[in-house]
């Protein structure tokens, strides 16, 4: 059973988001909560902020910089070009508001899962991970997750991080600065680590 944190979340998601949006939404909780289960990390926080990560993609770019403007960070030129982007910021903003979320590392997920972030921790990573592989993903076979769950944590981030800028790449979108300094840093620590 979730909890009840979920639940009022899960219900006021289903009520501003595309159906297809809640629908992705909850496999993402879904696949957030096994990474964390797999990686030893809160199942319980993984549903809250996988159900809760695109709460806000739906809404207006006015909006969006109105909730933004809250959470103290700068609003870079990429984000003023692609609003869009500051969906998971907005939601950041929307879950403490709204849901009195305090939880640091919740907050630090949905906030940054859209291009990743070097500050971010385990569970924020998982969940920029969770969003990418969720089964609706047309690349995500039971194969293709088996295979990311058996690798050590930051090498399944990094397989993923990798997987997604070749992607940007191909379809000529950019790819934002800090999702690259992310992409080098964890090959850092990984090389630092064997």
């Amino acid at each position: 059973m979730r909890s009840e944190l979920f639940q009022k979340i899960s219900e006021y998601t289903k009520t501003v988001v595309k159906e297809t949006r809640f629908a992705h939404s909850m496999r993402t909780a879904q696949t957030l909560a096994a990474l964390c289960k797999n990686y030893g990390l809160d199942e319980e926080k993984g549903w809250v902020a996988g159900i809760a990560h695109d709460m806000c993609k739906d809404i207006s770019d006015d909006e969006l910089f109105e909730l933004v403007k809250k959470d103290g960070r700068e609003i870079s030129q990429m984000e003023k070009d692609m609003p869009f982007l500051l969906h998971g910021r907005a939601a950041a903003v929307r879950i403490q508001e709204m849901f009195g979320v305090s939880d640091s590392e919740i907050i630090d997920a949905i906030a940054n899962h859209t291009s990743g972030s070097v500050d971010s921790c385990d569970f924020a990573l998982l969940l920029f991970v969770a969003d990418k592989i969720e089964p609706g993903r047309p690349q995500s076979t039971d194969e293709y997750r088996s295979r990311l769950f058996a690798l050590p944590l930051k090498e399944c981030v990094l397989s993923v991080l990798e997987e997604n800028i070749e992607y940007l790449e191909k379809k000529g979108k950019t790819v934002a600065p800090e999702t690259l300094v992310l992409r080098d840093k964890l090959k850092m620590e990984i090389i630092n680590h064997k």
